[in-house]
């Protein structure tokens, strides 16, 4: 993402017009004063603009310039790269809990949230690499990231429903790490579920905030049918409805510059699938030069000592 990485550095900037203003002001009041009480000569140079007088506003201006240079290199700019990044690592997430055996969907929500990964699996770039994660009391990585699409989609065939709870923030964080692991390269996870987060050590937020940390943008996908679905019943014979915290998946994907999608049956899901293969097209790369703007400051506040202490030294 190109851009600057931490803009709040930026209102600094408005202190060096002020400065400046402030150093002018003086300047002038000062020359004033000098030429109420000097000789003849003097006011002639003042008058004339001598170009002593601007030898030390060169010092002042070479130091604002550095103290400018800085203050951008601390709002860490990115600028692209001609080159595009090299793939990208994709981390499927995916809710195994009990309430995932509803037949809402056809044959039933497991199922075809698979089923609707693997087209999406099987249209990613050679380049992407693809990983997926399964969550329910806990999480479990069941299939570690790998350029391999079609071993990735052989593990994806394989997961089945647990009789556990929902453990979002712990199969995020998850997600965060195994992505992580092969640096230099755009990193997306997809997050499903359809349920309320009430297990793991994790909570959401803080998982969604450490991904914002490492760049990671989360897309997440609440799915259940608009009609309230019923999942069992209390020990009181009331009926236990399957229900999904929107609130919370909505929340992971704005602190992470996702996108949150709803899935109210299979043809939605589908959709939300193929155009997530759109929305995690190839960026291009980019680097930061906060390196530079603190060499090019380095360089003009040696050179306003250099001028100001030196042989050939400024006179103030």
């Amino acid at each position: 993402m190109t851009g600057f990485y931490n803009p709040e550095w930026l209102i600094a900037l408005i202190i060096l017009p002020c400065l400046y203003y402030y150093y002018h002001y003086q300047t002038n009041r000062k020359k004033q004063e000098a030429i109420a009480f000097s000789h003849i000569g003097f006011l002639k140079s003042a008058l004339h603009g001598s170009s002593m007088s601007a030898r030390p506003r060169t010092l002042f201006l070479l130091t604002l310039a550095a103290a400018g240079f800085i203050i951008i290199g601390l709002a860490d700019p990115h600028i692209p790269l001609e080159q595009a990044k090299e793939g990208v690592n994709v981390v499927l997430v995916l809710d195994v809990s009990g309430s995932m055996q509803a037949t809402d969907y056809k044959p039933n929500r497991i199922e075809s949230s698979k089923q609707s990964a693997e087209i999406l699996l099987r249209s990613l770039d050679p380049k992407d690499y693809a990983g997926i994660v399964t969550f329910e009391s806990g999480a479990t990585s069941a299939a570690y990231l790998s350029p391999d699409k079609d071993r990735v989609i052989r593990k994806l065939q394989a997961i089945q429903v647990k009789e556990g709870a929902t453990a979002i923030g712990d199969g995020l964080a998850l997600a965060v790490d195994m992505v992580e692991s092969i640096p230099n390269r755009k990193k997306v996870v997809i997050l499903l579920s359809d349920g309320v987060n009430n297990a793991g050590v994790i909570h959401p937020e803080y998982a969604a905030n450490f991904a914002k940390e490492k760049g990671i943008q989360v897309f997440t996908i609440g799915m259940g049918s608009e009609t309230p679905v019923v999942l069992g019943y209390d020990w009181f014979g009331n009926p236990q409805y399957a229900t999904v915290d929107e609130q919370m998946l909505q929340q992971i994907a704005e602190i992470t510059n996702g996108r949150y999608y709803k899935s109210v049956d299979d043809r939605t899901l589908s959709e939300v699938y193929a155009d997530l293969n759109i929305e995690i097209d190839r960026e291009m790369e980019d680097t930061s030069i906060s390196e530079w703007l603190f060499i090019g400051a380095l360089i003009l506040i040696s050179s306003e000592m250099l001028l100001r202490y030196g042989k050939r030294r400024i006179i103030q």
